[in-house]
């Protein structure tokens, strides 16, 4: 039987998931492709990264592996929180 590979783009200091994207509109499948690796890796939170949005801020968004976030509302960015 053929194992699947794990393909994260980058992972930061074995704590943090990167996947980076240049599309016009993220799809429903791309946050859930981050808490894929996040359940794998058995991490807490990612980052999904468009770069094909209009403004760096409007393509930021952190996925949280059913974990409340803790970081200060001034540190939030588009947050998503997939269950």
């Amino acid at each position: 039987m053929a194992r699947a590979k794990l393909r994260a783009d980058i992972l930061v200091e074995s704590l943090v998931v990167v996947e980076l994207k240049s599309v016009e509109r993220l799809l429903p499948v791309h946050p859930k492709q981050v808490l894929t690796y996040l359940k794998l890796l058995r991490l807490p939170v990612g980052l999904l990264v468009n770069f094909g949005a209009p403004r760096m801020k409007a393509g930021l968004h952190r996925i949280f592996n059913n974990l409340s976030p803790s970081a200060s509302p001034r540190l939030r960015v588009n947050q998503t929180e997939i269950e």
